[in-house]
């Protein structure tokens, strides 16, 4: 046990470090708000379209906290995602390819119930879009989003009913820029926007199974994320500037425009479930989340004319196969097969046009080791948004994997 805690630490501190550092999207609708969603579920879960009506003794689900009161060992996890997006206008295209760190957990069950920490990105803001004009460039540029670490704890409070609730605290810093060159004029113009947000929010959560047979059984799930406020400090400046021989922006001169302490409201989810299963077998299930409209006025930087918020809803369907879990021979049997479909709205509308997502997902789950430890690994395709109105649709590939690795803590020894 000590050696895989020290493991554990180590994988915990790459992880922080990582997520604080990376990028996690190149999307233009990361422009808005405080950027685009980044965590969609852990991998297992979103092969089935990102359900979290289903869970199980060896595997962390993190968007239901009552989920944890159903594991049996203790759990590390962590996924990454390779993403392909293509994007297109009525008249240009592009293609980004990119790498993210998804998240990183520990579930441990424990006699009062389990416990489950981690990490992981919740938004993020990655952009660049450029124009130039007959006598003017200019450049957007944005970085950055929120962080979110949790403490989340699952019981069950009588047979086959269980509740949780998460305490997220989130952070991040969101950076934008705007970039203006114009012909005959010496010096650029910078306009920056930086926000320090951090804050709060909560979860909570239920499952009840009803088994109309010794190994099939009906879930029902309920989860309700608060939209809570988060403290928003942000500070605006011009500058005029030179750009050096190797990039670098060198401010000629800069004043500050305001600095603002606010808060940012972000959407309050609602979401319930319902699937019908055979344990270690198979199961399908469905589910209907509803956001509520966010509050990003305090950004005064991203938030245009032409961008309002309202009321949005996401429709879930899926499911795995799993032929025999235990077949002594027969690699193949023991894989679970996953599959799901899902369709949101993603709160936004632009130009008076909502920006739709939808998406179909695959996936394997393969056992290796000692206590089920396994890795999945899953494929995603979606498309975000659309060409009508001066926007941009966005069509994506996403391969995603995840190891976890399972273990008995809190043993008691029967031999000195």
């Amino acid at each position: 046990m000590h050696i895989k805690s020290s493991l554990a630490l180590i994988i915990v501190v790459f992880f922080s470090l990582s997520v604080n550092a990376q990028r996690g999207t190149y999307s233009p609708y990361s422009f808005y708000g405080v950027g685009s969603q980044s965590f969609k579920a852990t991998a297992e879960n979103r092969s089935m379209a990102g359900l979290s009506v289903y869970s199980d003794s060896i595997h962390l689900n993190l968007q239901n906290p009552a989920a944890y009161g159903d594991l049996k060992l203790t759990t590390f996890t962590g996924g990454i995602t390779v993403n392909s997006v293509d994007y297109a206008s009525e008249n240009q295209s592009d293609n980004y390819r990119y790498t993210t760190i998804d998240y990183f957990a520990i579930g441990i069950p424990t006699k009062i119930g389990g416990f489950g920490i981690g990490l992981r990105p919740t938004t993020a803001v990655g952009y660049e879009i450029s124009e130039s004009l007959e006598n003017q460039n200019s450049v957007l540029q944005g970085r950055g989003g929120l962080n979110t670490t949790y403490l989340s704890w699952g019981y069950e409070l009588i047979k086959n009913l269980k509740i949780g609730a998460t305490a997220n605290y989130n952070f991040g810093t969101i950076e934008n820029k705007s970039l203006i060159f114009r012909s005959q004029v010496q010096y650029g113009s910078r306009d920056f926007n930086e926000s320090n947000i951090n804050g709060f929010s909560f979860d909570f959560g239920g499952l009840y199974d009803y088994y109309i047979s010794k190994h099939k059984y009906i879930r029902l799930s309920a989860r309700h994320q608060t939209g809570s406020a988060l403290s928003a400090k942000s500070t605006r400046s011009a500058s005029s500037i030179v750009i050096a021989s190797d990039g670098t922006e060198i401010a000629v001169d800069e004043i500050i425009i305001n600095d603002i302490n606010a808060d940012v409201n972000l959407a309050e989810t609602t979401s319930i479930g319902v699937g019908f299963g055979e344990q270690l077998k198979w199961f399908v299930g469905a589910e209907y989340n509803i956001r509520t409209a966010p509050d990003f006025t305090a950004l005064n930087f991203n938030v245009p004319n032409n961008v309002s918020y309202e009321d949005a809803n996401e429709f879930k369907i899926g499911g795995f196969f799993t032929p025999r879990y235990n077949s002594p021979r027969g690699f193949y049997n023991r894989l679970t097969y996953r599959a799901g479909l899902r369709y949101q709205d993603t709160n936004m509308r632009i130009n008076g046009q909502t920006i739709d997502e939808f998406g179909i997902s695959f996936g394997v789950g393969v056992p290796a080791g000692r206590y089920f430890t396994n890795a999945n690994f899953g494929i995603e395709y979606g498309r975000r948004g659309t060409k009508a109105n001066s926007l941009i649709q966005e069509d994506f590939l996403s391969i995603f994997v995840s190891f976890s690795f399972n273990d008995k803590w809190f043993v008691e020894r029967r031999f000195n």
